[in-house]
């Protein structure tokens, strides 16, 4: 008799108020045949790089250490987000768990997130070329190397479509392309384990928010592809368990919190050819800001009681807590990458990056999608500028430039933060907001380290 294998889809965003027979019908299906739906108590911080980390190690932040989708790298006096690495995330690893128990078994992670250099059999994920002549040119990383060109032939996907993955187009095709990459990879490897990434609607959700009237066609968009899967992965005997990793909440209230850190005269700027540059180095105290919840980093100890009240009276702001108060004690990874102090933010609030004071003084990547650049999560990298008339042609001019080896900024994005509708991340988020889990041994998952045991039972 074959041993079992378990393909685990992470559809990002989903929760049980996103769920029903009429917008996502494949979905719900799959939850009546395999024991309903189970909300579970979220990862804190709930967002990407920490909850797939618990999923994986079966730890919290604490043990793992990936205490957001980036960090202040006291070291280096840099913030640096949504670094690759697997080598990041501290712990074991769910596969080399199935390992112990299964020799031969094999792994693929497929565009989940710390897939550089993972000791699995299959990996992709997406990272662009940076050629010396400062040219960004897409693609994807993949284990083995070769696959890189096989699935991007014309013959067989075709390049990633990296424009729909992340900004202004993010949307299906990303997802449909991940989706298609996970049933290529299973026809030619059948791993004893495929961890599949479906991004799509954390687009939708975060640009107009969960009650939005365009939600319903989002939702059954992706439960096309969800669908299409399970019926996929059965065709071969496949188990198929769902998982989400956070629900993500309606927001109306931007905290500018590096903007008061600034005011208080904590917060140091630097000039670069007339635009300001946070020098967090130099900064008394700055915040790496990350959905709803924020990293406070004090380089000045003695201001630590001062910024707490200081952060503590500022609008929206819910909770200013230590590592120590979350459990992230001085002998934990967590420890060493937290911020001193941790603000949470209260039910439709989130923080921004922001720390200027003036438009006109923004530096010049605040205006392009830039993620590794910016020193926190933007997600108003999702929008055009409405500002901006005819953006179209504007993208036209810089394409030509790039096309005669010019170089140009393509700053498309707006500065105004109210655009933003809807964010996660924060402690005490309703049930109709938490993540989910659907599939065999459902009935096991009440938190989020129940979901790394859970999936090795169905092994």
């Amino acid at each position: 008799m074959p041993q079992p294998r378990t393909a685990v889809i992470d559809v990002v965003g989903l929760s049980r108020s996103l769920i029903s027979a009429e917008n996502t019908p494949n979905i719900d299906k799959f939850a009546r045949q395999n024991g309903g739906i189970r909300s579970f108590t979220p990862t804190f911080p709930a967002v990407t790089c920490s909850a797939q980390s618990t999923y994986v190690t079966g730890k919290t932040p604490a043990d793992h250490g990936i205490v957001g989708n980036g960090w202040y790298h006291r070291e280096l006096c840099e913030v640096q987000f949504w670094k690759q690495p697997d080598q990041i995330v501290h712990g074991s690893k769910i596969w080399h768990h199935l390992r112990k128990r299964r020799p031969n078994a094999t792994t693929a992670k497929v565009f989940w997130w710390y897939n550089m250099y993972s000791d699995v059999e299959f990996s992709m994920t997406p990272r662009p070329m940076y050629p010396a002549d400062g040219r960004k040119v897409f693609d994807i990383y993949t284990q083995p190397a070769d696959i890189r060109f096989d699935i991007q032939k014309p013959d067989q996907l075709g390049p990633f479509p990296f424009f729909n993955f992340w900004g202004p187009k993010a949307g299906l095709p990303s997802s449909r392309w991940i989706a298609d990459s996970a049933m290529w990879l299973e026809e030619r490897q059948s791993p004893t384990l495929s961890l599949v990434y479906l991004p799509h609607l954390d687009y939708p959700l975060q640009k107009v928010g969960p009650d939005h009237e365009s939600i319903p066609t989002e939702l059954r968009a992706i439960d096309q592809i969800v669908g299409d899967l399970i019926n996929y992965y059965a065709s071969r005997s496949v188990n198929v368990q769902i998982v989400s990793e956070y629900g993500i909440e309606a927001v109306d209230k931007p905290i500018h919190i590096n903007r008061l850190l600034r005011t208080r005269g904590w917060l140091t700027v630097k000039d670069e050819l007339g635009l300001e540059l946070l020098d967090a180095g130099a900064s008394r105290a700055f915040a790496v800001s990350d959905h709803q919840f924020a990293h406070v980093y004090l380089n000045d100890a003695s201001l630590t009681s001062t910024v707490r009240d200081a952060l503590g009276e500022l609008d929206g702001v819910a909770q200013v807590l230590t590592p120590e108060e979350l459990g992230w004690h001085e002998d934990t990874p967590a420890f060493q990458r937290a911020g001193d102090l941790i603000t949470i933010a209260a039910p439709a609030a989130w923080f921004t990056y922001y720390y200027w004071l003036d438009d006109a003084k923004a530096p010049d990547f605040a205006r392009t999608i830039d993620i590794h650049r910016k020193p926190g999560y933007d997600p108003a990298e999702l929008f055009v500028d409405p500002k901006i008339n005819l953006p179209a042609l504007k993208i036209a001019k810089f394409l030509a430039k790039k096309k005669l080896g010019l170089r140009g900024l393509l700053d498309l994005i707006p500065l105004d933060a109210t655009l933003v509708k809807g964010s996660h991340g924060r402690l005490d988020v309703p049930e109709a907001h938490q993540p989910v889990f659907i599939g065999e041994h459902s009935e096991n998952v009440t938190k989020d380290t129940d979901v790394h045991p859970t999936i090795l039972a169905s092994l």
